[in-house]
């Protein structure tokens, strides 16, 4: 995996994915930023529910649960003190369906955090604290 991040001019950065996608991340005006973008720790943050959520709809669908709707909220907190890095992070997934099962919804989510999302298993043994639930929603 490869990508390339290239500095724009004050706290602006354009990320390019080794896919051919692109982002752009910048820093807030007390950073010397414009507020352009996304900051660099929200994009690990977000990569994070990418890759958790992704596996949850994945593993729901191959069970052929009727998952219609998948959401994963996170919530994180980071150090007072440099580096900032993430101590604490929970991710609230709300699936929404018609007639989903909750055992496999509870074993999508725990498949997710234990063995498939490389994100969340790395910030784990990188000493985050990271905790899982979920909501089911029935849709009429």
């Amino acid at each position: 995996m490869k990508a390339r991040v290239q500095w724009a001019g004050e706290a602006l950065f354009l990320g390019e994915s080794g896919s051919g996608h692109a982002v752009v991340m910048d820093g807030p005006p007390d950073a010397g930023g414009r507020n352009l973008g996304i900051r660099p720790m929200e994009m690990l943050l977000i990569g994070l529910g990418g890759c958790s959520n992704f596996d949850v709809v994945s593993i729901l669908r191959k069970g052929r649960q009727p998952v219609e709707r998948c959401e994963v909220f996170l919530d994180a907190e980071r150090a007072g003190e440099e580096p900032k890095v993430f101590t604490r992070i929970h991710l609230h997934f709300v699936v929404k369906g018609r007639g989903l099962k909750e055992a496999q919804v509870k074993r999508a989510v725990e498949l997710s955090a234990e063995k498939y999302c490389s994100a969340s298993i790395m910030l784990g043994r990188a000493g985050v604290d990271i905790s899982h639930d979920y909501e089911i929603v029935e849709l009429g």
